[in-house]
């Protein structure tokens, strides 16, 4: 084998990595096989079936209840209820935790820190890669890595850094590989990698330990280091071989992108207008041929379409079909969702949920921030999705500059008005990408020394700073008595990624 593709942990593990399939498929397309390991999924198991015995008494209900647990997310039993899933959850949550305490590191199911190592430092990451030893998911990667270079003996291994949770054990796992094969190219790409690359006046503190790093996709870089040619052609993603893992979630979940970037690109403060990240996408008729290919392919439990917004040409092919499969995914608030026979047909297609990005309730604050909705529209389609039988999970973003407290008081009103046509809520707090256009015009400072971080703090022009947004969200918005129980359904950890399967299980959150 001449390629080896590497998703390292952490990352949530209830689903394939979508980039690593896409590149897969496009390896194949041009008749190169590879080598897929996601490292993910098989360090955290290792973690989770590592410890046989406990001090304390919570963790030792947590080991007596691991098997059933893993077995109760994959075969759909805990989520009969949410009080079953969270137990569940909780415990699994509770063995990484423990499991990984007696080396200064913290693991979660989603997250990983490491005392004095820090992700958005290059140092740090440096020094992950000389002392790999010091990662909790070495006695893992370790022998893992050693078998498959003596195996296949890949000539080009490429890693895939999406996220700040995988860069500390991707760079440890990168430095381990270099010391045992230091004649292989290592490439490293993916979504975090990206906004690095886009940085103005980036310069690669990486040099002699990564060879190439790569931004955007990475077939084309790829299949120029195996001696091809790219051909542009969209091959059908490939997730045949990362079946072989046991991923937490019921049935086969797959994620499928149908476009990169976002098609409005005009809400202010944006990473991907930051970066320049043009808007591509597929066809809507090669969108949907290629869903349909996929789940004749793999039967799903349910498809994840990962666009940063499906587009309305998709959502509308989409609702002239039968149901392909379950799915959901991100959607604009537009006037197609306002329409109620619109929502009807998208149930029939096989939505079972949508994601909408509502941001505010306060109509002034989405016109100043480009969001292009009206809180008009947002309240018939809330209504219509409703109707159709179709979840909504409502994302909400408090203390952008343009916020105030009774701005969100009234985003608060909004959302305990309409409270019975949102199923699950995700409140964030504003984070300022540091090289967004914007930023210009605010007062800035540096509240991390890593020279990697992608944001930067900033004294709000109102008054209206993180920490009075947290007192807001703690002691006003999720007490209210029409809220609390949407921010209650919220499923630990997995959020959106699970709550598609509580709803098709026909539980009382909908």
């Amino acid at each position: 084998m001449d390629i080896l593709l590497i998703h390292p942990p952490v990352t949530r593990p209830c689903e394939p990595p979508a980039g690593l399939a896409k590149i897969i498929g496009a390896l194949h397309d041009h008749g190169n096989s590879c080598i897929v390991l996601d490292a993910n999924i098989e360090g955290l198991l290792y973690l989770i079936g590592g410890m046989s015995a406990a001090e304390d008494t919570w963790t030792r209900r947590a080991l007596n209840h691991r098997e059933e647990n893993l077995a109760s997310l994959r075969n759909g039993n805990a989520f009969k209820n949410l009080g079953s899933y969270s137990s569940a959850v909780t415990e699994i949550n509770r063995l990484l935790v423990k499991g990984s305490a007696q080396s200064d590191t913290h693991v979660t199911l989603s997250n990983y820190s490491q005392d004095n190592l820090s992700p958005v430092k290059s140092d740090d990451l440096l020094r992950s890669a000389q002392q790999p030893a010091n990662n909790v998911f070495y006695p893992y990667f370790h022998p893992r890595l050693i078998s498959i270079v003596e195996q296949h003996a890949p000539r080009i291994v490429g890693f895939s850094l999406n996220y700040l949770s995988q860069a500390l054990t991707c760079f440890a796992m990168i430095g381990h590989l270099r010391s045992i094969s230091p004649g292989t190219k290592i490439l490293l790409g993916g979504g975090l990698v990206t906004s690095w690359i886009k940085r103005p006046g980036w310069l690669n503190p990486f040099a002699g330990l990564v060879d190439e790093l790569v931004a955007g996709p990475g077939e084309e870089r790829i299949l120029s280091h195996l001696g091809g040619t790219y051909s542009g052609r969209d091959a059908l993603p490939e997730y045949t071989p990362l079946w072989n893992n046991s991923y937490l979630s019921p049935g086969r979940v797959v994620p499928f992108s149908t476009s990169s970037g976002c098609y409005w690109g005009n809400c202010s403060f944006c990473p991907e207008k930051a970066e320049g990240n043009n808007y591509s996408s597929l066809s809507v008729n090669k969108a949907v041929s290629d869903m349909e290919s996929l789940a004749v392919k793999h039967s799903p439990s349910l498809i994840h379409i990962c666009d940063n917004a499906i587009s309305p040409k998709l959502l509308t092919s989409l609702a002239a079909r039968e149901s392909i499969a379950p799915w959901y995914g991100f959607a604009r608030i537009t006037d197609h969702l306002s329409d109620q026979d619109f929502c009807t047909a998208l149930k029939k297609s096989g939505c079972v949920m949508i994601k909408l990005g509502l941001e505010s309730g306060d109509q002034r604050v989405l016109d100043k921030l480009g969001k292009g909705i009206s809180l008009g529209i947002a309240k018939k389609a809330l209504k219509a999705l409703k109707n159709a039988g179709i979840a909504t999970y409502v994302y909400l973003l408090f203390g952008t500059p343009e916020e105030d407290l009774a701005s969100a008081q009234k985003t608060l009103a909004f959302m305990a008005e309409f409270h019975d046509c949102v199923t699950f809520l995700n409140l964030s707090i504003f984070n300022l990408p540091r090289e967004s256009i914007e930023a210009g015009s605010l007062e800035t400072y540096d509240f991390s020394e890593g020279d990697l971080s992608l944001y930067q703090g900033f004294r709000h022009p109102k008054a209206w700073d993180r920490n009075n947004v947290r007192q807001f969200l703690d002691k006003e918005f999720k007490r209210h008595p029409a809220i609390a129980g949407i921010v209650r359904n919220d499923p630990p950890v997995f959020t959106s990624n699970h709550a598609p399967f509580f709803v098709m299980n026909s539980t009382n959150i909908i």
